[in-house]
């Protein structure tokens, strides 16, 4: 028996819809990550993108435990002396609730060329709409 080793033009993506309503962050995202590189499939080979394309609705209602919508901040830097930002996770929330999830997930990607492809499959929206219906994706839940 063979090792199969997945090559680009072998893989076949699917589309699924995860609705983050009360679901844990982190969670959601460890799931989200796994799709997205595709270890939920017995074709999947390191150095290749084999993931599935996830839309994410109702980011805006994600979980967050404890005290951390009130502790947990986020740094961001414009690359210039002094300008570090520091956002609050509950500022976040209001301003661009994608972002939680968008920023959990790339977290949880390889920190490579292969990482910043395989984020690009991933589509948040705050709301429970979507405009990608023509793709048929198809519902899963994840913990």
């Amino acid at each position: 028996m063979k090792t199969i080793m997945a090559k680009p033009g072998q893989v076949e993506r699917k589309w699924y819809v995860v609705d983050a309503a009360g679901k844990p962050l982190g969670r959601l995202s460890a799931g989200i990550a796994r799709i997205l590189m595709g270890k939920h499939k017995p074709i999947w080979t390191p150095g290749v993108d084999c993931g599935d394309f996830v839309i994410v609705i109702n980011a805006e209602k994600v979980a967050l435990s404890g005290s951390k919508e009130l502790k947990k901040v986020y740094y961001d830097h414009s690359g210039y002396l002094g300008g570090q930002r520091v956002t609050p996770a509950w500022q976040l929330r209001q301003k661009k609730p994608e972002q939680l999830i968008y920023r959990s997930v790339k977290g949880m990607l390889p920190k490579n060329s292969l990482g910043r492809r395989q984020i690009t499959h991933l589509k948040v929206y705050a709301g429970p709409e979507h405009p990608h219906q023509a793709q048929q994706p198809e519902k899963i839940e994840l913990p």
